[in-house]
């Protein structure tokens, strides 16, 4: 995939939702991800961050949205719900891209607004959580710049294609083998037990 992504928050102050949305980040291959203003505790943030993502992914941190710098040509994008966004499923993500989040219980900033190239709104009845909001944002980056097969017109999946470039496309899982034994009476077809 071509270009890179950040995605960062404004205002911020609950350390698990700061985890959650730094963890989405490292899953969906964030080039870095940003505060300005943050409030939070970054011991109580690893108890969600559970990838340890701190550790892999740059975090950049802005006392003020004055100091707040993006990389030359990234365009800045905010994440949020008003008049005139363009709602998600028909935005066109920009290459390089730096996307941007309020806090909880509050917007972006009327300053961060005036420095975004593109405003975007996820279609839905209300907010939902800062975290959730993030990781839907890079999922649809992820399936409109990927490298994925055009979804079939009929229900399912894509028909016709390369066995081997479906079994790419398909997550790998792995199962545990279960050590426990079985206890107590196993149960006949005709349910007397045996």
């Amino acid at each position: 995939m071509r270009g890179y992504f950040a995605i960062g928050v404004e205002g911020i102050n609950k350390s698990g939702n700061m985890g959650t949305l730094m963890r989405s980040a490292h899953a969906f291959g964030a080039s870095y991800f940003f505060a300005i203003r943050p409030d939070v505790d970054f011991r109580e943030l690893r108890l969600t961050d559970t990838s340890g993502s701190v550790d892999h992914v740059p975090y950049f941190s802005y006392d003020s949205v004055e100091d707040f710098t993006l990389p030359r040509h990234c365009s800045l994008v905010a994440v949020e719900l008003v008049e005139g966004a363009v709602e998600l499923p028909s935005f066109r993500h920009p290459t390089c891209a730096a996307y941007i989040l309020g806090s909880e219980m509050g917007s972006v900033s009327p300053q961060i607004l005036a420095l975004c190239d593109h405003v975007i709104k996820i279609p839905m009845k209300f907010c939902v959580n800062v975290g959730i909001a993030g990781a839907l944002v890079m999922y649809d980056r992820m399936v409109s710049m990927g490298r994925f097969a055009p979804r079939p017109v009929r229900a399912g999946g894509p028909d016709g294609l390369d066995p081997a470039l479906i079994a790419a496309m398909e997550p790998v899982v792995h199962r545990r083998k279960s050590r426990r034994k079985s206890v107590g009476k196993s149960v006949g077809k005709s349910g007397e037990k045996t």
